[in-house]
């Protein structure tokens, strides 16, 4: 019988699915392609492991391996604080021949510990993707092996002063940290926190409505076949979910359950257990991100940080993240981040740096946007808001969309100049005639129908499992920062198919008509 790897494996190659490319305007969302800069000789470089949980069924403590960059001015007498960083999926740590990755935290004088995590690089065991009974431990570990550094500031015992940094997976081990911390102590260790591009719900963000990101489950198996980092059957169900259309979430007997596997893996479970972060936070999340979109570090912000937390945390969406083509339907292809250059005066990192050092050092603030939200727009500029909640609805009539194929079909909702920033959503009645019908939408912009584009590359979809017949429905809408400008309009944008959800669309030729439409948009008055 085939092994799941090998069966994974088989199909991305008959899907013909690639790994699409991690692109950021910052310098710690993504990987390097290369590690080749040479170590700065005032920084002392150690590795190191510390022994955590077992894996299941075992008593053999797992080896979690990391790299220990010390300043050159720090010692006893001289405590600097401290910053945790790590990869992304598939990556490893920053090490000598890394140090570019975290250079600009060492220059700023601050001490960095960059660490494998279970399943990747020196580190053993499997992944189980921020499961806080084995990473959350994880980093517990490390916490406890920081404070043991002497020159490492501390606010009490076992308390170090402690930030972290890291995108995507390495943002996903910033929250299960603080969060277990939380549970275990009562408090989060971290003092604060800067992940980027990272998420609030896997299951959600793999699988909206459950509609499998077919590229994206594919790239979760692809990263980890290397150094076989998952369990074998999150390997199976990936292949059913590739090879389906379908969340696998053990609904039908034999097919694997994804959903279990990711329920406590993100910051939704720990809020729904009543648990919130009083710490601030630097969150930074991909405007074009395909994967993790905007709505997912909305949610994070809106429900996982304290309403105390938010008066001392700053939001910031650029033009980048997990990124795909966006082909059918057209959207941009842009990389920029003039939210983090107009509020710190250049990239995320940069920005960052002051960010740690005002709430980790005490030093004066002089950041401006505390508590508000910061997003990108595709053409540069940057739409600064309070409430990403809609407050305005445009009524548009009805909108019919054929399924399996056709065109995208773009209705006009208001003309420009306006600008919109949040998470938009449309509520209508909804008829489908067909099983399993599926349809995608978001938000365009153009001057014709004709030659709309999507705002920032991201749809959602609506999927009605049995025939409906006008059934009020409330849709969401991707998540956007926006500015129309006079002489084009806003359009809401319904489609068939997407290469976002390649192959995800409907199995039955049919129409998807959404009657009595509203689109309500979090409109900025400026």
């Amino acid at each position: 019988m085939k092994s799941p790897v090998l069966a994974l494996a088989a199909a991305l190659a008959v899907a013909g699915l690639a790994v699409p490319a991690v692109t950021s305007p910052t310098a710690t969302a993504a990987q390097p392609a290369a590690q080749a800069a040479a170590p700065a000789r005032s920084v002392k470089i150690t590795d190191g492991c510390v022994r955590s949980v077992p894996e299941p069924g075992t008593r053999a403590k797992v080896k979690i391996c990391y790299t220990l960059f010390k300043p050159a001015r720090a010692h006893r007498r001289h405590r600097v604080p401290m910053l945790m960083h790590s990869h992304g999926w598939g990556g490893s740590r920053a090490t000598a021949a890394g140090i570019d990755q975290v250079r600009g935290y060492l220059d700023a004088g601050y001490g960095v510990l960059s660490f494998d995590q279970r399943g990747f690089g020196e580190s053993g065991g499997k992944a189980y993707v921020e499961n806080p009974a084995y990473e959350g431990r994880d980093v517990r570990r490390l916490v406890r092996r920081i404070a043991t550094l002497r020159w490492v500031q501390k606010d009490g015992r076992r308390d170090p002063r402690l930030g972290a940094v890291g995108g995507s997976y390495g943002g996903g081990y910033q929250f299960v940290g603080a969060f277990e911390q939380l549970r275990t102590r009562g408090k989060s260790v971290f003092d604060a926190l800067a992940p980027e591009i990272t998420w609030h719900d896997l299951s959600e963000s793999l699988a909206p409505e459950g509609v499998v990101r077919t590229e994206w489950a594919a790239v979760l198996g692809a990263g980890a076949l290397p150094s076989d980092a998952l369990p074998p059957s999150v390997y199976q169900a990936l292949v059913e979910g590739v090879a389906t259309g379908q969340w696998p979430d053990g609904s039908i007997p034999g097919t694997q359950d994804l959903t279990t596997f990711f329920r406590r893996n993100g910051p939704k479970w720990h809020v729904q257990q009543g648990r919130r972060l009083d710490i601030p936070v630097l969150l930074g999340q991909g405007t074009t991100d395909t994967l993790f979109n905007l709505q997912q570090g909305l949610a994070t912000w809106r429900t996982a940080l304290t309403r105390k937390a938010r008066r001392h945390s700053i939001f910031v969406g650029y033009n980048g993240g997990h990124v795909l083509p966006a082909v059918l339907p057209a959207g941009v292809d842009v990389t920029s981040d003039p939210c983090s250059r107009k509020l710190g005066g250049g990239d995320f990192q940069r920005l960052s740096i002051r960010f740690f050092d005002e709430q980790l050092r005490g030093r004066k603030r002089t950041l401006k946007g505390y508590g508000r939200v910061h997003l990108a727009t595709p053409t540069g500029g940057c739409v600064t808001t309070r409430s990403v909640a809609p407050n305005r609805a445009y009524h548009v009539g009805t909108v019919a969309t054929p399924t399996v194929a056709g065109a995208p079909v773009a209705t006009e909702i208001a003309k420009g100049p306006l600008t919109v920033a949040g998470s938009p959503y449309l509520t209508g009645k909804v008829t489908a005639l067909g099983l399993d019908s599926r349809a995608f939408y978001g938000l365009a912009v153009g001057t014709s129908p004709l030659d709309a584009r999507l705002v920032q590359n991201n749809v959602l979809p609506l999927r009605e499992p049995t025939t409906v017949q006008g059934v009020a429905r409330r849709v969401a809408l991707p998540s956007v920062g926006v500015q129309v400008p006079a002489g084009q309009s806003l359009y809401l944008l319904a489609t068939p198919i997407s290469d976002t959800f390649v192959g995800m669309g409907s199995r039955v030729p049919g129409l998807i008509t959404i009657d009595d439409t509203q689109v309500h948009l979090p409109v900025v008055r400026r």
